[in-house]
């Protein structure tokens, strides 16, 4: 997930360059989102929509709207197939998935969707928008995450006093991490870690981890790596902790929905109809994640080797438990799935834009909420 894998810069790829329908269950809300050719002639015939990694858990919403007699491009990494809605009526357009990471050569999304119109909608974490406002503005038009997956893990059998990230920090340990990811800027420039002990050469290399033996803490998702460590990466296979970065003051939304501001009034009517499908979506999968994991799956299998990426349906399965454990795909503070508090978001734009402007990609001035988030095209009947 390239957010998680990286933090890259927006300008220079930009200026460069310039499956079934989810089952639910008991907790299904009664909206009556959706409705056969709900989306027809008001939306694009094919939406498209461009996420941050290969196929996973996280992304697992999206595939629950992807109905039967999908596609697979093994070359390109897209699934695409009826847009469904939760209770599988073809909503009258198509759906395609557009993987991240190496299927697009690790550029951010806001870059992908600012160089091809045919990309809809993106996984935009509202760090993101805030960093590009300025240049490159994008508006969330839902949340997907309440919680931002990303974490710092580290070995408890060499430091079992640690309790969180400050611990780490207070003993001097080692952190690798993907270098220019802001929310390392903030914990380094308000003291928890200290940046001479921050490495920002990782790129997702598990093998470090093993061969210092833990003697440093990594990046990574809580709904991922704790699986992998534990369960799959030879010369491990135990258990890891870890505490999400949002715990520690930078909560930011993650995996939402954006697009480009012309978008917001162009497709208006389709956006009024398409987020709460998305929303349900959300729902559905939380609780019943088993046709959204299908897909997943059997789209990675197709891929192959092409892209260096596998996930199994153990990471699969605890990528929902843990996402629902830990409360990363939630109702919103006023009850709706998918919703902004506009206040969280503000609070975070204040603690960027020192950070942002100390990396020469300063902010739009005067920035709020408003501007990179909209609850307008949200269902309020929708939640968990």
């Amino acid at each position: 997930m390239q957010h998680r894998r990286s933090q890259q810069m927006l300008l220079i790829p930009v200026l460069a360059a310039l499956v079934l329908a989810a089952c639910g269950d008991d907790k299904k809300s009664d909206s009556s989102s959706g409705g056969v050719g709900v989306l027809a002639k008001i939306c694009p015939e094919t939406v498209t929509i461009q996420t941050d990694w290969m196929p996973e858990a996280e992304h697992g919403f999206l595939y629950q709207m992807v109905g039967k007699g999908y596609t697979v491009d093994t070359a390109k990494a897209i699934v695409t197939g009826p847009l469904v809605d939760s209770k599988g009526n073809d909503t009258g357009v198509k759906i395609a998935v557009q993987s991240g990471g190496g299927a697009q050569n690790f550029q951010s999304v806001t870059s992908i969707m600012y160089q091809n119109d045919n990309v809809l909608l993106g996984y935009v974490y509202t760090d993101e928008a805030i960093q590009n406002s300025a240049t490159f503005p994008t508006v969330a038009i839902e949340s997907g995450f309440e919680k931002n997956p990303q974490m710092i893990m580290w070995d408890p059998a060499t430091y079992p006093d640690a309790k969180g990230i400050a611990d780490l920090g207070k003993a001097g340990v080692k952190v690798r991490y993907f270098g220019g990811a802001a929310y390392m800027d903030f914990l380094t420039s308000t003291g928890v870690l200290d940046k001479a002990n921050t490495d920002g050469s990782y790129q997702g290399d598990p093998s470090l981890f093993v061969t210092d033996e833990g003697k440093a803490a990594q990046q990574g998702f809580g709904s991922a790596e704790p699986y992998t460590y534990e369960q799959v990466i030879e010369g491990w296979k135990k258990p890891v902790k870890y505490e999400y970065i949002n715990d520690i003051g930078w909560k930011n939304y993650a995996e939402s929905i954006a697009t480009k501001p012309a978008n917001i009034a162009k497709y208006s009517d389709c956006f009024k109809k398409l987020v709460p499908i998305i929303q349900q979506a959300s729902v559905d999968y939380v609780n019943t994640p088993t046709n959204g994991n299908a897909v997943i799956l059997d789209a990675v299998k197709q891929f192959g080797s092409a892209f260096g990426w596998d996930y199994t349906a153990g990471a699969a399965e605890y990528g929902v438990a843990t996402i629902k454990k830990d409360g990363l795909v939630a109702n919103g503070t006023d009850g709706v799935m998918g919703s902004f508090d506009l206040a969280r978001v503000n609070d975070l734009i204040a603690k960027a834009i020192p950070v942002y402007t100390a990396q020469d990609s300063p902010p739009k001035e005067g920035l709020k909420a408003e501007d990179i988030v909209t609850n307008e095209f949200l269902d309020k009947s929708i939640h968990l």
